[in-house]
């Protein structure tokens, strides 16, 4: 299916599991402005869209880790420094994902 990918968007398919965050919106974004253009194959546009949809969660998934990761400092009664888990999105706040 890669190779079918990459002769119907005329690129190079990447593995979207290696790539870092920063490329994979940079990647997202060439993709977005091809589909826009126009000048792909509605086989093409398939394709770029479903490698848009596998970077998006690999996006979203590489997002999600980095907030498990983030910590906030307090300081304690005893005037220490302690690491409190984040707190995530609020419930209210789920609708923007």
């Amino acid at each position: 299916m890669a190779e079918r990918d990459k002769q119907a968007t005329g690129e190079t398919v990447v593995d979207e599991g290696e790539i870092d965050f920063a490329a994979a919106v940079e990647r997202l974004e060439q993709l977005v402005e091809r589909l826009e253009s126009g000048e792909l194959t509605l086989e093409g546009s398939l394709a770029a869209f479903e490698q848009g949809v596998r970077l998006t969660r690999n996006a979203q998934r590489r997002l999600d880790e980095a907030e498990l990761r983030v910590r906030t400092l307090v300081e304690g009664s005893d005037g220490g420094i302690d690491f409190e888990p984040f707190a995530g999105p609020s419930a209210e706040d789920d609708g923007e994902h």
